[in-house]
């Protein structure tokens, strides 16, 4: 059987030499150090030790190249240049790969390998001449089935060393794929941050090996076409950078129109992008070649670091606690790992192989033979598409792998609480939908209770916008799934009208908006606000909090806020023990005066027992309406007439950049 290379994953620097990133892709030899002394331990007494590593001396030559200054230890067991062999072994036809080192100096690179504990050992050297050459390693995947790494260090002795290139390489059947990614982009009045993602794309030497387009679909009235940095992305990207207007269908419109386009262009694979992410493009070129040589059709997701910490790891694998239908880390790893702290080689859980249900589409390439099949995204505008398209595809046979090497930079979900606005709508009717769809539990397992109780805890925190728009969704729901396709383009309106005149729906930006706290009923021994320590403290707060909802509202608290309530300590066991409050919001930019409402209370809370009562009743039938007219709703022809493209044989006027592919104002354009 004729063979041919291919490359799997290339050795990489950060694009701009920032060091803030460093860490991500190189770093210098591992030290002990004592960790700080907590509350209850003594600074003098003796501590654990933990490993974190040193920062790398070495200095970056360029994208692919690095100096490791004599009698130094530059590691690249980091999350960018480390080779995650245990995933390779699990999903690809490849049993072997090579490490290929271009190096020059003298010293010795030295090959590492780790198993799903995380420890390491030795398993190749080799020394390095003055002059340059090229080392190969040739290292088998047999031992990965659970877990373990691949990565090299250099030691520099005399003189200085230089990694002049490096990548890992396979020999693979001459037939097969290199497949052709189209990167679909969705963005609304974010012109400057979808901009320099396309900069960013665009600088990319190995991006156009694995690239048919990037189809930008504008939905905002802020275009991207208008910002500053768009001339150059254009320039740089060339006919592959195609821009779709269409109206606002939220994200799963915008990413379903990349899915649709990405069918028409004849593109092997479709890769979701958000508009205000940071990327190494490199992570395209890997998940493409990894999806090439998967065993079968495969969702191929990306990382997610934050935006502001940037060596945190904010999402890793994420999986669907099918009891409570709901997100949750994967089993075995964690949110918020900071590697910069806690690096790749000392940190055991990054060594286990990570099942995922599904990835966010923050950075998800999902093969267009897989759209064809199961169809496009639900029409849910915001929130749950990424979750339900990977439980969707699982119940297909087509896995889900959060790979590492690839990965995003994005505003980290922690730093907003986006289910006490608008959005709270949706947070609950989607995950409705996708329980409907997807739970394997009579009733969904804890879902309808779960909804009750949260609405119960909104209602005791005075939120009763969100209240308000959680019975909206249920209702919604039970008018069963034609609602979803056919009011995508109008909900956002509705659901805002809904919300406006609502107190906790008002934010006010200026501090001085609200007159000074006054209590009149001081809590007893001026105990603190505050969370309850054991069970029965929370239990006897909620039933104050709950007696209280039967009892008239102070009139001093109409005048006078009773506190000011920072975001940390908005939990519903605080604010119901408030006639009225001032409360900040998730991101510190405003704060909303709260008021209690007994009639409100009743009156939302008999409406939500009546909703709940008939959700479980109905709840079968419910189910089987919806898992019936799935495909139906998803299908490409539901989307076209959403989308309003312009019948097939028709003739769309063009609105063209002379040399560029782009939309015409409808956002149809010719197939090809």
């Amino acid at each position: 059987m004729s063979t041919t290379t291919r490359v799997l994953q290339r050795f990489v620097l950060p694009a701009d030499s920032d060091d803030d990133i460093l860490p991500l892709y190189a770093e210098g030899e591992i030290l002990s150090v004592a960790p700080p002394p907590t509350d209850k331990q003594d600074s003098d007494l003796p501590t654990g030790m933990a490993e974190t590593a040193r920062q790398s001396g070495g200095q970056i030559i360029s994208r692919y190249s690095y100096r490791i200054p004599s009698q130094t230890r530059s590691s690249f067991g980091t999350y960018f240049n480390a080779f995650p062999a245990a995933y390779w072994r699990r999903w690809t036809i490849v049993t072997e790969v090579t490490l290929k080192v271009q190096v020059r100096g003298s010293g010795s690179v030295i090959v590492y390998k780790s198993n799903a504990r995380g420890s390491a050992h030795r398993v190749a050297s080799s020394r390095i001449g003055a002059q340059a050459e090229e080392l190969a390693f040739k290292l088998p995947l047999d031992t990965f089935g659970d877990g373990g790494w691949y990565w090299f260090d250099v030691v520099a002795d005399s003189a200085d060393a230089v990694v002049e290139a490096a990548h890992w390489e396979t020999e693979v059947p001459q037939e097969t794929p290199s497949g052709r990614t189209t990167i679909g982009i969705t963005t609304f009045n974010r012109p400057h941050d979808c901009a320099t993602v396309l900069t960013q794309l665009g600088a990319s030497k190995t991006l156009p090996s694995v690239l048919r387009e990037v189809v930008v679909v504008d939905q905002g009235d802020r275009k991207v076409k208008d910002d500053p940095l768009f001339p150059d992305a254009q320039q740089s990207l060339g006919e592959h950078l195609r821009v779709v207007d269409q109206a606002n269908l939220g994200g799963s419109g915008g990413f379903s129109r990349g899915m649709y386009e990405a069918l028409e262009d004849g593109a092997d694979y479709v890769l979701l992008l958000d508009d205000d992410v940071r990327i190494d493009p490199e992570g395209i070129v890997r998940a493409t070649t990894f999806a090439d040589l998967t065993r079968v059709p495969t969702i191929v997701g990306g990382h997610m670091f934050s935006m502001y910490e940037r060596t945190m790891l904010h999402a890793y694998a994420e999986h669907i606690q099918p009891w409570r239908f709901w997100w949750e880390a994967s089993r075995g790893t964690e949110h918020d790992h900071d590697l910069s702290k806690a690096p790749l080689r000392t940190t055991p859980w990054l060594h286990q192989r990570a099942e995922a249900d599904y990835n966010g589409w923050w950075m998800c390439l999902i093969p267009t033979s897989v759209v064809r099949r199961i169809g496009l995204s639900l029409p849910f505008f915001i929130k749950w598409d990424d979750s339900e398209y990977g439980l969707r595809a699982s119940e297909a046979g087509v896995p889900t792998v959060s790979f590492p090497g690839a990965a995003v930079w994005h505003v980290p979900w922690t730093d907003k609480d986006d289910s006490l606005d608008w959005q709270a709508y949706f947070h609950e009717r989607n995950r409705l939908v996708a329980t409907l769809l997807h739970s394997q539990y009579k009733y969904g397992g804890r879902f309808i209770k779960e909804s009750m109780y949260d609405q119960i805890k909104h209602l005791l925190s005075s939120q009763y916008s969100v209240a308000e728009l959680r019975l909206k969704a249920i209702e919604d729901v039970l008018s069963g799934p034609g609602h979803l396709q056919a009011g995508i383009s109008t909900i956002v309106p509705e659901v805002r009208a809904l919300r406006s005149g609502f107190d906790d729906a008002t934010v006010e930006r200026d501090p001085d908006a609200f007159p000074m706290v006054r209590r009149q009923n001081l809590p007893p021994k001026g105990e603190n606000r505050g969370y309850p320590k054991t069970i029965v403290g929370r239990l006897t707060m909620a039933v104050k909090g709950t007696i209280k909802q039967a009892l008239p509202v102070r009139e001093s608290s109409l005048a006078h806020p009773e506190a000011r309530v920072p975001w940390t300590d908005a939990r519903w066991w605080v604010l119901s023990q408030f006639d009225s409050a001032v409360v900040s919001n998730s991101d510190g930019s405003g704060a909303s005066w709260y008021h209690r409402d007994p009639v409100r209370f009743r009156d939302l809370l008999a409406r939500s027992v009546v909703l709940h009562r008939r959700l479980r009743q109905e709840w079968d039938a419910l189910q089987g309406s919806y898992r019936r007219q799935l495909d139906e709703v998803v299908g490409p022809q539901a989307w076209i007439r959403t989308f309003g493209i312009v019948p097939a044989g028709s003739k769309p006027r063009k609105a063209a950049v002379k040399g560029k592919k782009t939309a015409v104002k409808d956002g149809s354009r010719k197939s090809r």
